[in-house]
């Protein structure tokens, strides 16, 4: 299962490197393969679950299902996929604000962690990561502020346009 993951890793690096392809594009096997969708729990004080009862970091939000492993987060529409590679800063807040304990798989570094606290994000991807987490929530504030003054009329006419 490693080398699969491996080189799905390796491939999904090679294909997010071609102009065009976004990380949305690229659909991989990532070893999850249930014949079922699995019992999901929710995470106290949360609005994600998890599947205490599957062999990897298995979660679910907003109707989305987000697996992490290698260092990487998929994302996929079902319990089974198709997994697809999901850049950093478009994870949900309310998945990574999960804490360790709810980690199937952690990973070895996060041994020394709090348990009960979510995992240490920032310094993991680094604080471009941050930076672009930052950028696209301005984004989306902007949007809504176009959105609110859009009342059919056109984009950013507002209610006392002319």
């Amino acid at each position: 299962m490693n080398r699969r993951m491996l080189l799905g890793g390796f491939a999904t690096t090679v294909l997010a490197g071609i102009p065009g392809l976004s990380w949305a594009d690229v659909s991989v096997n990532i070893g999850i393969n249930l014949p079922s969708p699995p019992r999901l729990v929710v995470i106290p004080s949360s609005p994600v679950v998890y599947a205490p009862s599957v062999e990897a970091n298995f979660f679910s939000f907003g109707g989305q299902f987000y697996v992490f492993t290698n260092g990487y987060w998929y994302v996929g529409p079902r319990y089974n996929g198709p997994w697809t590679v999901l850049a950093p800063e478009l994870v949900p807040r309310p998945i990574l604000a999960v804490p360790v304990r709810y980690y199937r798989v952690p990973p070895p570094a996060w041994g020394h962690w709090r348990r009960e606290a979510a995992p240490q994000w920032e310094p993991h991807w680094g604080r471009r990561w941050e930076e672009r987490r930052e950028v696209r929530r301005e984004e989306r504030r902007e949007d809504r502020r176009d959105d609110r003054r859009d009342d059919g009329r056109g984009k950013g006419q507002g209610k006392g346009g002319h």
